[in-house]
């Protein structure tokens, strides 16, 4: 998921920056604002191409001791029959919804931080590796909830009583999930597990 998710991401990254550039011409647009179209761009072209396999992957680490799916073919088949393919693309809305603004906002960040600290010298990496963590824990802080809200949805179908915990409700929609987190568990309950991440 990873190597297909990097490769399709820098790959709109760059094809989105210079058709950005070609368009605009001579009168260039600023470059925190290239940097967030672009990011945008790159994250939800990748997200959506690999969210299937996102989906797989949380619904294998949701599992305990009594295996819902037993192989990756398993779980594809399965997915297949009882949710079609609709079922690969639970929660792709708020999935979608995260990422834009992330990557947007983490390309736009880490411009605008390069330039100014990439010329310090750091016990741990130079300048540029700050920006990229500085931009990344603000975007990341930013967004968190989608992504929250996004992993719950993931769980979510005919299956979800085997690996996911009674007291957890079902959720449809990414407002409607929203709404219910912050009426059961406030505010603070859109950023559980932030500090882990």
């Amino acid at each position: 998921m990873y190597v297909s998710y990097s490769a399709i991401q820098f790959t709109t990254y760059r094809t989105v920056t210079q058709a950005l550039q070609t368009v605009v011409g001579e009168h260039r647009m600023p470059a925190a604002m290239e940097s967030f179209i672009a990011g945008a761009s790159a994250g939800a072209a990748a997200t959506t191409a690999t969210y299937p396999l996102d989906l797989l992957r949380t619904r294998f680490a949701a599992q305990g001791t009594d295996r819902v799916y037993h192989s990756l073919k398993a779980a594809i088949r399965e997915i297949a029959v009882n949710e079609g393919p609709k079922g690969f693309f639970q929660g792709l809305g708020a999935g979608v919804g995260q990422i834009i603004p992330y990557m947007g906002f983490f390309f736009a960040t880490y411009e605008a931080l390069r330039i100014p600290l990439g010329g310090l010298q750091l016990p741990f990496g130079s300048g540029d590796a700050t920006a990229g963590v500085m931009a990344s824990v603000l975007a990341k802080t930013g967004v968190f909830p989608l992504d929250l809200i996004r992993k719950r949805l993931q769980v979510q179908g005919p299956t979800r009583s085997k690996y996911v915990h009674k007291n957890i409700p079902i959720y449809r929609g990414v407002f409607k999930t929203m709404r219910h987190i912050v009426n059961a568990e406030g505010v603070r309950g859109l950023y559980r597990g932030l500090t882990v991440r």
